[in-house]
């Protein structure tokens, strides 16, 4: 129980249908006295009192459990050193894929429950065969399925989401009230939880540090200078500072980041197209395909409120590494390594990768 208002109705739900349910809130951040501003970030001290609040509505045991520690290593350390390696990581599909749904549920499972329910808006359907499938929400403006990509077969069988075929979040703000839950108009959290201030580029400077270096054109040539490559993600803009147009006299992109060499990579908008995308870190959500090595439609989503794109994937081998290749019937736009693309067959999520290599749709201009 985040101490918003999905998961206050999620829980309730639960207790109407039968199921012995209790009420856990996670401590994931050892900063005393942290309390939300406005509506950035989740988790606070303010969030964990709401949720009890909640709790003692509903009328079930609460409980705060520290995973403060894990968060720290699986996901704060993995935001930064996924910027120091060049990368754009996706915070929330880490949460999930290790705190959520992996740290939670084990100990969960430990202690003898039988799932983990959240206020995620995603269904879980069971096929003919008796298999768990998870899917999209009923309502795909709020649909939360691509977050929970990153879900094992295991993981889908011991998770619930009460939320699922709800119209519209207006309904569940409408339930919570008469229900009398104290959250029920309480603003959607958003950002990154543990920049609660939004400054991601202040806070990665206070920890990686800034080291200036070259700015270079898609042929290696060098136009300018920057004060420190970790502030720079792919399809960025603004803050290039260049001091000079292009050629063509339109605007530059930033198109890579190379943290080895401490450089940072622009172009025109039209290099940010990518005709395929692979990645190593894959996994499937339930069961995977009968030959994934075969090459089978589907659509890829590379972003939480992106709209999903036909394309054709399949699991190939290279140089002895095993990867997930994605090739969209249309180029995608803006895709850097490190963001997560969540590959569905219909509703249905499918599996998932962190992104490892983009193929622009534009070649590199000879010089």
């Amino acid at each position: 129980m985040s101490g918003g208002v999905d998961s206050a109705v999620a829980a309730a739900r639960a207790v109407d249908a039968g199921h012995d349910v209790v009420g856990v809130h996670l401590a994931l951040s050892r900063m005393p006295g942290t309390l939300r501003t406005g509506s950035r970030g989740c988790c606070t001290i303010e969030d964990s009192m709401d949720a009890q609040r909640a709790a003692n509505m509903i009328g079930i045991p609460y409980y705060v459990w520290d995973f403060s520690e894990r968060f720290k290593l699986d996901v704060v350390d993995d935001f930064v050193a996924e910027y120091q390696a060049g990368r754009t990581p996706n915070p929330c599909m880490r949460c999930n894929e290790k705190i959520k749904f992996a740290a939670l549920l084990e100990k969960a499972m430990a202690l003898g429950f039988d799932a983990v329910a959240t206020g995620h808006y995603a269904s879980i359907v069971t096929d003919a065969d008796g298999n768990k499938e998870l899917h999209r929400a009923a309502a795909w403006a709020k649909d939360q399925s691509y977050v929970l990509g990153v879900l094992t077969k295991e993981q889908i069988d011991h998770s619930m989401f009460p939320l699922g075929a709800t119209p519209s979040k207006a309904e569940v703000r409408a339930e919570a009230a008469a229900r009398g839950f104290t959250v029920a108009q309480k603003p959607d959290s958003h950002d990154i939880c543990f920049i609660p201030d939004g400054d991601t580029r202040g806070w990665l400077a206070d920890r990686v540090g800034a080291e200036q270096g070259e700015i270079l054109d898609r042929t290696g040539a060098v136009i300018g200078q920057h004060e420190g490559a970790h502030a720079f993600t792919v399809g960025q803009r603004k803050g290039l500072n260049i001091g000079f147009p292009s050629d063509d006299g339109k605007p530059r992109f930033v198109l890579e980041v190379r943290p080895k060499d401490n450089a940072v990579v622009v172009g025109p908008k039209e290099a940010l197209d990518i005709a395929e995308i692979a990645g190593s870190k894959f996994s499937w959500a339930g069961l995977a395909p009968l030959d994934p090595t075969e090459a089978f439609e589907c659509q890829v989503q590379i972003r939480a409120h992106a709209d999903p794109v036909d394309a054709i994937a399949r699991v190939t081998v290279v140089d002895g590494t095993t990867e997930l290749v994605i090739t969209p019937h249309e180029p995608l736009n803006g895709v850097a390594p490190g963001q997560t693309a969540v590959v569905y067959v219909g509703t249905r999520v499918l599996g998932q990768c962190t992104i490892d290599k983009t193929i622009s749709a534009v070649p590199v201009p000879v010089p």
